[in-house]
């Protein structure tokens, strides 16, 4: 079992056998990895809306349209009803969890307040729900070779459109999604 690793603002990748249809295919951004747990956010699985019509639905006004159409994002199986933030700048939030000196996650209000209000943070992501792992359920994942894990790299969050994400993670461990087997095998 693998033991005393941190996870925290790296890339799980799903293995191509991942044939969970939460996880298949997926990138996960861990936020936060100790020993209780792991909780990220799958940032490549937008669903059919956009900040726009989100913040219609939880009576948030836009007044900066600049982000208005950016697509919300399945982040995960839990609390599909809550809304997560990941951004850069962390900024100074009710409820932020500083993942590293750049990037913030926040599931308090006003963080969208201020999206809607100002553009700002600009570099954002919003998800409906998260991913969870129990205390070493991710470390026994990692062992049946369910992901492969890589350090995040805040320009795939932000900047890249969500198809290209994916393919981008795998490119930093010099793979081609197509070319993995899908059973890994052992020395």
């Amino acid at each position: 079992m693998l033991q005393n690793i941190n996870l925290t603002d790296h890339f799980l990748i799903a293995m191509p056998a991942m044939d969970d249809p939460y996880f298949s295919k997926s990138l996960i951004y861990i936020a936060e990895h100790n020993d209780q747990g792991a909780l990220g956010l799958i940032v490549n699985r937008p669903i059919d809306m956009t900040l726009a019509t989100l913040f219609e639905k939880i009576d948030v006004p836009f007044e900066s349209m600049e982000l208005a159409n950016l697509p919300v994002f399945f982040g995960g199986p839990v609390q599909t009803d809550r809304g997560f933030v990941l951004h850069r700048p962390i900024g100074d939030w009710q409820s932020t969890l500083a993942v590293n000196q750049d990037v913030g996650l926040t599931s308090s209000r006003d963080v969208l307040q201020s999206v809607a209000r100002e553009g700002k943070p600009r570099e954002v992501m919003v998800t409906l729900g998260y991913s969870g792992w129990g205390a070493g359920q991710l470390e026994s994942e990692l062992a049946q070779n369910s992901w492969l894990t890589v350090p995040a790299n805040p320009h795939i969050l932000f900047d890249m459109p969500y198809e290209e994400r994916l393919p981008s993670a795998m490119e930093i461990l010099g793979i081609d999604f197509a070319n993995l087997a899908l059973n890994a095998g052992h020395a």
